[in-house]
């Protein structure tokens, strides 16, 4: 996959602040690695889905799984389809302020308009910081669906005012999980 490697981006997991909306009293990658756990039963409702367009796309199939995790806990945290105080759609949480979501909440189409968002955001991350390598670019991309690229710097920092400051390595953490132990 020409996104880099998931198992080999380095993560801290999931901040406190995240870890605690399952009422957990740790946090870190045990934190993410439960969370995802958490939401496998419903996120496996959507596998198939998840495959193809990550197979159409070129990336990880695990990652759209761990962005879904974090943005709806896969669909459970949705109201009729809405989340953010209904400002943004679907499994994978497209803003309607920015994009004009398309297909219904927990379609293929909703997956491929997120992920083709997604893999546009590791392009921009790739294009700024070229001297990244291909691990970073994609934790970078994967904290600019939160943030946006302008608000990624520095790699150690990307995560800085992201939803709980810790986006990007709760998502990696959560992506890692379902690779290895969530058959994705």
């Amino acid at each position: 996959m020409g996104f880099g490697d998931i198992t080999k981006v380095d993560t801290t997991g999931a901040s406190k602040k995240t870890s605690a909306q399952d009422g957990l009293t740790y946090d870190g990658v045990p934190a993410s690695n439960k969370m995802a756990q958490t939401d496998l039963g419903r996120m496996n409702n959507y596998k198939a889905i998840i495959q193809n367009v990550g197979a159409q796309k070129g990336i990880d199939p695990a990652i759209i799984a761990g962005i879904i995790s974090r943005e709806s806990r896969a669909g459970n945290v949705l109201n009729n389809g809405w989340g953010d105080h209904g400002n943004a759609w679907g499994l994978m949480q497209i803003d309607k302020k920015y994009h004009t979501p398309r297909g219904g909440w927990d379609s293929e189409e909703h997956l491929s308009q997120g992920t083709d968002i997604l893999i546009d955001f590791i392009n921009q991350v790739k294009d700024k910081f070229r001297d990244w390598t291909a691990e970073q670019q994609l934790k970078g991309g994967i904290a600019a669906y939160n943030i946006g690229v302008g608000d990624v710097r520095t790699y150690e920092r990307m995560d800085l005012g992201t939803t709980g400051d810790d986006y990007s390595g709760d998502v990696v953490a959560r992506a890692q999980w379902y690779k290895t132990q969530g058959g994705f």
